[in-house]
């Protein structure tokens, strides 16, 4: 346990904090795939959710018509002010495809439907995976309790720590060392925000829904790293704070293959070069992949002091692989493909609310 103050609020659980927030006022946005619905985790978030009692829970689904009604069948036996959003309704893609937003289908896309939605019902916002199986009830007012105290952003942090090994990979092996390389060559405001948070990779936050309305996201992956950015522009550093969510666990992925961690690398590499491109920050890529793998070799050798101190297993050979999997990943940034502020969308968030409920009723009529 420890109380360290980083550049950016940090407030951290000296046991078992459970302070009081506006669960009330909040909509929690979780996005799901057809995948998530019905396991031991997500059936885990939402009864925990039950105890909670937010005014809304807007599901931002990712599902083929052959799955909606099951996974709305499951929905329905939690005691919860449940709203399904289902992202690739055929009236909304049609919807968005006209108005010159059609692209990717993503985890970063769903969120962005749901965030629209979310900040015209309520004036906060929380989002959350249904992916974690140590979903505690304290989580949703920890991340609610800093935007009721006079921030407008807020994000979790924990430690992956499970069956005796480091998890986390992503953020331990790609975007730290890959931070502290672009903060040795960039004396940058954002550079200092971006390192600033424990977890970045984490995909819990919580916003106002007047700083929702301005941000900017990725459709994929990058999503984290996009939201971030925004904060720093939106929030900067005294709007900002981070609140410690205890130790998580949930779903790991393979380093390789589709959806994998390696394709995530690239996602989130692409969004962190769009935020840096923003600021004027204009990394050297000739050198950048190199002295990245110099950060992560030392961060490699810390790590295996720490988890021998703590008699956990790590697999050095296994790490470097990782490494040199990232490592192709960090090239320059293709072209910027975030979607826009909500406050300058060609469409509105009525407009997706109706565009799904139009292609729910009509799939329920089938």
């Amino acid at each position: 346990m420890e109380y360290v103050q980083e550049r950016i609020t940090t407030l951290h659980d000296f046991g078992g904090a459970a302070p009081d927030a506006p669960t009330d006022r909040a909509t929690v946005v979780v996005p799901m795939t057809e995948r998530d619905h019905a396991s031991l985790a997500a059936e885990r978030v939402f009864a925990t959710l039950e105890s909670v009692a937010p005014a809304q829970v807007l599901v931002a689904l990712r599902a083929d018509p052959e799955q909606v009604r099951e996974v709305r069948a499951w929905l329905d036996g939690f005691d919860l002010p449940i709203e399904v959003l289902w992202c690739d309704a055929p009236p909304l893609v049609e919807k968005l495809a006209a108005a010159g937003l059609e692209g990717n289908r993503g985890k970063g896309r769903d969120v962005w439907l749901a965030l629209g939605v979310a900040a015209s019902d309520t004036k906060f916002v929380v989002v959350h995976d249904a992916d974690a199986s140590s979903y505690a009830e304290t989580h949703v007012p920890r991340l609610l309790f800093p935007l009721d105290h006079g921030f407008t952003f807020s994000k979790g942090y924990y430690a992956r720590v499970e069956n005796g090994r480091l998890y986390g990979r992503l953020n331990r092996l790609l975007y730290v060392p890959l931070l502290r390389a672009l903060d040795e060559a960039h004396d940058d405001p954002i550079v200092d925000y971006l390192s600033a948070f424990r977890y970045s990779l984490a995909g819990e936050f919580a916003m106002t829904s007047d700083l929702v309305r301005k941000v900017r996201v990725p459709r994929s992956w990058g999503l984290e790293v996009g939201t971030l950015g925004a904060a720093f522009r939106l929030a900067g550093f005294e709007g900002t704070a981070q609140v410690d969510l205890g130790q998580h666990e949930h779903d790991h992925r393979s380093v390789s293959g589709p959806e994998g961690l390696s394709d995530m690398s690239r996602s989130v590499v692409r969004a962190l070069c769009w935020v840096l491109e923003e600021s004027g920050v204009d990394p050297d890529f000739e050198t950048l992949p190199g002295r990245y793998r110099e950060w992560a070799d030392r961060l490699i050798e810390q790590y295996a002091a720490d988890a021998a101190f703590n008699g956990l297993e790590y697999d050095c050979a296994s790490e470097h692989d990782q490494v040199e999997a990232y490592a192709a990943t960090i090239t320059p940034p293709s072209a910027d493909t975030r979607l826009p502020a909500w406050a300058e969308a060609p469409i509105s968030p009525e407009t997706v609310r109706e565009c799904s409920r139009e292609g729910l009723a009509e799939h329920a009529r089938r």
